[in-house]
């Protein structure tokens, strides 16, 4: 069955009860810096603190929105992107795309310009829904997006260039659109990447999404009577498939707009919420702004409360000890998985397995798994190989690119990218990653992009960026920086350089050092991660005199 039918079950079964709720805590908390934006202060008269839609209305959103798109021209198996914030029209969006039987293409809002043109392009997408927080980039690639013929604004002020959508669905049909598709059929393109820093766009079918609606509520349970508190963004496979738990149960669901650890109590407590999936370092903040006395745990009703479970990076096991003494009868669990995988649940610790803190787990609802060395045959319990997964939620291919895709699919298993090993009882432990992408908080940076960026400083002679370890946020950034003979420079200038990038991907720590090659001349990284991230960074002498200059991390 296709997913939508999941929706329709919904509205026709429980249409009167809420299914989703935004909150966004920025609109009423005047001591937040984004409050002084005008825009900020105008969506707070207009639209409010708390918005709220039904399972009735959710479906008649995406049947107006499915409408609207097969009436604009989008054909079956046409792709649509969406490029949105958090927000409460963003999965009926989602589904309407899907029921014109049309592909959802999700963005990730940190895109700059040039990255949004290079994915649209990248998936033959025909038409976008985009929000105002994305005007300005929108403006400057507008009209060099010849392949787009519609796009349609979410929010006040719509640009010439875009139609208002809810002006336009507004005018469309309210019947079910009636486009017949299987489960075989394409649903959604996501986009992953590997350290070149190129996006990949990673397909799905519609048998693939409902099979991370089923092995969502395998793991976690989810009835009716769940509420889902929701912070990661939706573009991202790993917050989607998790809120899949509460589409298969008809469940409630929260979208938290902020990280404030007030926030995210506040939301659990007033909103009732009983699961919630947190990044490490939201979990971080909650854990220190108690300790601090920031935080009074006594002043929230949080017994409703009754799992939290992480994912996206790997959990260190003191957070957990340091989390199940504020909170013991939370249950919890791990969840590790792939873009290419469906998103979580490939893998996943069970949360009968809390004694295991520091594997991933085993395979997920549904999956196989097996380390395996380079030749593809399986290694020892023990001994170190990459991890492959098998299952329902393995992507159909990287659209348009055969070649990578014979790279990672092999025999009817994917292979992941990443070094592990199976312990005596079966758990899988990550060792390392074969790629060498760094996580910071969750979200994955691309070394290759800043090296190249930070390249163009005319004192910079090499640079190799690694990550290390960070209390809050799991891994930062480094970059180290070989000058040119004769240069001298500080971190003050090498980061006004990096002004230009975005935020989230500025080096967090500058260390001056020779860059090490190999015969090849590729960079030996994994020499200098021995030697930055095997603990506290600690200057040492090399050839050339090692300088660190950086500064504490900057929220984000």
């Amino acid at each position: 069955m296709p997913i939508t039918d999941f929706l329709e079950r919904n509205a026709k079964e429980y249409g009167d009860e809420i299914s989703l709720i935004e909150v966004n805590p920025e609109l009423i908390d005047k001591n937040s810096p984004a409050w002084k934006e005008y825009s900020l202060v105008e969506a707070a008269r207009v639209h409010g603190y708390r918005k709220t839609v039904t399972w009735k209305k959710f479906d008649e959103r995406a049947d107006l929105t499915a409408n609207l798109l097969l009436k604009t021209g989008v054909k079956k198996g046409d792709k649509v992107a969406l490029l949105l914030m958090n927000c409460i029209e963003w999965l009926p969006v989602y589904f309407g795309i899907l029921k014109a039987g049309a592909v959802a293409v999700p963005l990730n809002y940190r895109y700059t310009s040039d990255e949004i043109k290079y994915c649209l392009e990248l998936a033959d997408v025909s038409v976008l829904v985009f929000g105002y927080e994305f005007v300005e980039r929108m403006d400057f690639i507008q009209d060099r997006l010849t392949n787009i013929k519609a796009f349609f604004f979410v929010g006040e002020r719509c640009p010439a260039y875009a139609r208002d959508y809810e002006t336009e669905i507004g005018r469309s049909s309210r019947e079910a659109p009636g486009v017949v598709f299987s489960d075989e059929d394409d649903a959604a393109i996501y986009y992953s990447s590997g350290t070149t820093g190129f996006p990949k766009a990673i397909l799905h079918t519609h048998a693939s999404l409902v099979s991370a609606c089923v092995t969502e509520q395998a793991h976690h349970g989810q009835d009716r009577n769940d509420v889902f508190l929701c912070i990661p963004p939706l573009y991202h496979t790993g917050a989607k498939m998790h809120w899949f738990g509460s589409l298969i149960s008809g469940g409630k669901a929260v979208l938290l707009r902020g990280t404030n650890p007030k926030w995210i109590l506040d939301a659990v407590a007033k909103e009732r919420a009983s699961i919630v999936w947190l990044l490490v370092p939201w979990a971080q903040d909650i854990l220190d702004a108690v300790e601090r006395g920031e935080v009074e745990l006594s002043g929230y009703d949080l017994s409703c409360w009754r799992m939290m479970h992480i994912g996206a990076q790997p959990v260190p096991p003191t957070l957990i000890r340091r989390w199940k003494r504020y909170f013991p009868s939370h249950a919890y669990d791990t969840n590790y998985g792939l873009s290419e995988s469906i998103g979580p649940g490939s893998v996943h610790l069970g949360i009968e397995n809390i004694h295991k803190v520091g594997a991933i787990g085993k395979a997920g609802h549904g999956w196989k798994t097996r380390i395996a060395d380079e030749s593809g045959a399986d290694v020892a319990r023990g001994n170190v190989g990459e991890l492959a997964v098998s299952g329902p939620g393995v992507m159909k291919c990287y659209y348009k690119d055969p070649e990578a895709t014979a790279a990672v699919l092999k025999d009817g298993w994917l292979y992941t990218g990443d070094m592990a090993m199976e312990d005596e009882d079966g758990f899988i432990f990550l060792v390392d990653r074969k790629k060498d992408v760094v996580i910071t908080g969750g979200e994955n940076i691309y070394p290759v992009q800043i090296e190249d960026f930070l390249r163009g400083f005319e004192k910079i002679k090499d640079v190799a960026v690694i990550g290390v370890p960070d209390h809050r946020l799991g891994e930062i950034s480094a970059a180290v920086i070989e000058l040119k003979p004769g240069e001298e420079s500080s971190r003050d200038e090498i980061m006004q350089f990096a002004a230009d990038l975005p935020r989230y991907k500025r080096p967090r720590m500058i260390i001056f050092d020779n860059v090490p090659r190999n015969p090849t001349g590729k960079i030996e990284k994994p020499a200098l991660r021995v030697k930055y991230a095997g603990g506290s960074v600690v200057a040492q002498e090399t050839e050339a005199p090692v300088k660190i200059d950086s500064a504490p991390p900057q929220n984000y």
